[in-house]
């Protein structure tokens, strides 16, 4: 595990993060935890230890950046916590709601929020539509989860008047946003480079058209 460790801090160094000693701990024990659930239950296709450190914990803590101006966090679609379990660990002021309809996914999260002592964690087994919160969210975080037209249309009922989308892809999703119908507008757009992980990475943020200066 110190090579994964290693190679967890040169990452988030890369990405200009510096992780504390007890971030560090919380990390290695979820990716353990992850391994070990993994086996039994494929929570992820991903197997192999130094591709989860890139493909799962650096992708994620590549957007611990652009969560910082939000308090109340939901992640729709988190799977075994992606990124919301990795956020929780590296703001645990802030509060976060990881939500998936996924039954043996959320019984991972409920395991690893006992395990790593997350108080800042909610976690809700539903589907995005069925869901309605006690009160909205300053921001909804989506990682591989759906298109944007979709993520809207299934989560736009948990979003505070001021608050935004944020949305993981891969390529620019130029059609994706087309496909919005101009009701949400693209505030912001950032390439992402996440050390080991091929291929682009763009991190979108989105608001109502009506508010999106």
């Amino acid at each position: 595990m110190n090579d994964l460790l290693q190679q967890l801090n040169k990452g988030a160094a890369r990405l200009n993060i510096t992780l504390t000693d007890g971030q560090q701990q919380a990390l290695m024990s979820y990716l353990e935890l992850l391994i070990k659930w993994n086996k039994a239950y494929n929570l992820t296709a991903i197997r192999d230890p130094q591709q989860m450190v890139a493909l799962h914990l650096l992708d994620s803590l590549a957007v611990h950046p652009a969560v910082q101006g939000a308090q109340h966090i939901i992640d729709v679609g988190t799977g075994p916590g992606l990124p919301g379990v990795v956020l929780a660990i590296m703001n645990p002021h802030k509060q976060f709601t990881l939500l998936d309809s996924n039954g043996k996914k959320t019984r991972f999260l409920f395991q690893a929020r006992t395990s790593l002592r997350l108080a800042n964690v909610e976690i809700v087994n539903e589907r995005c539509e069925a869901y309605h919160p006690p009160r909205p969210f300053d921001m909804i975080v989506s990682r591989a989860f759906a298109s944007l037209a979709d993520m809207v249309h299934w989560c736009e009922h948990m979003r505070a008047p001021h608050g935004c989308f944020l949305a993981m892809k891969g390529q620019f999703p130029e059609q994706e946003l087309a496909e919005l119908g101009g009701r949400y507008q693209l505030q912001n757009s950032e390439a992402l480079e996440v050390p080991g992980v091929e291929g682009q990475r763009h991190l979108l943020t989105l608001v109502p058209a009506a508010t999106g200066k």
